[in-house]
């Protein structure tokens, strides 16, 4: 027989009321969950079950854990060694890099929902040469590097995956250097929130970025100042390019913002 209803719906209880005193206290927690649950998240994770056998989605969901991240909780940060691939399943987190003397800070990229990341350094065995941070309360899929590696040996179709994935991500990196390093003030702002809107979309107005960054995380995004990021904003919002509302951006010519960006 079955365990009493009682004692499961108690059981249950205990478990919600634990995890709403630990999202209330703003530390970071392990969300200890049903093997069925965590079949429902790894498969949620396409791009990496679609391609696995029976018996390796069995030892993917029994090794994956899920986690979440208070608003600005590190994930990870520089020098750490790499220790899980990890998937942003909601919520949003960017990675970043600290300049000299930690002064300043670059937004090297946001992560979107379902994104892989936080691996390159493990396979080619270098510790973490950035950070990640949550911007918001994120829930995050944690997949063992060892685990990970595995099945790459095990599976083609799983390393052919990770070999398209791994050349995206040094594509975007010279993109980066080119809009970092060629791009004016303006070229560089605009850049970047067209980069908002692709990564994260817009609310049901159809023009508000559904993100709301603080000016510094603008500003360390687009590698400026945060002053220079005011004033920019401010002269797009005076040339009716963008609307502004506290944190909101309601992006009102895209196809200005696009040329901007591309002439720099």
């Amino acid at each position: 027989m079955g365990r009493p209803l009682c004692v499961c719906m108690g059981k249950r209880l205990l478990y919600l009321l634990k995890f709403k005193k630990q999202a209330l206290t703003g530390k970071k927690m392990i969300v200890e969950t049903e093997v069925e649950d965590k079949r429902d998240v790894a498969e949620s994770i396409s791009a990496i079950w679609d391609v696995l056998s029976e018996e390796q989605r069995h030892y993917l969901v029994e090794n994956i854990e899920i986690r979440i991240y208070q608003k600005n909780e590190i994930l990870y940060s520089e020098n750490d060694e790499p220790e899980y691939l990890m998937c942003l399943l909601e919520g949003k987190v960017k990675v970043y890099k600290d300049g000299a003397g930690k002064r300043n800070q670059i937004i090297i990229r946001a992560i979107n929902e379902k994104s892989l990341f936080g691996y390159r350094p493990a396979f080619v065995g270098e510790n973490y040469h950035t950070g990640a941070a949550a911007i918001e309360q994120s829930r995050v899929c944690l997949m063992p590097i060892p685990m990970i590696k595995n099945l790459i040996k095990q599976n083609t179709r799983l390393a052919i995956f990770f070999i398209q994935q791994l050349a995206t991500i040094l594509g975007e990196a010279d993109s980066l250097t080119v809009n970092l390093t060629q791009k004016h003030i303006r070229g560089r702002l605009a850049e970047s929130l067209l980069t908002l809107k692709e990564k994260y979309g817009v609310e049901e107005d159809g023009s508000t970025l559904s993100i709301y960054l603080s000016r510094e995380d603008l500003a360390n995004m687009s590698n400026m100042t945060t002053s220079n990021a005011i004033r920019t904003l401010s002269a797009f919002a005076s040339e009716h390019l963008i609307g502004l509302d506290g944190r909101k951006i309601k992006l009102l010519d895209e196809d200005a913002l696009e040329k901007i960006s591309v002439l720099g």
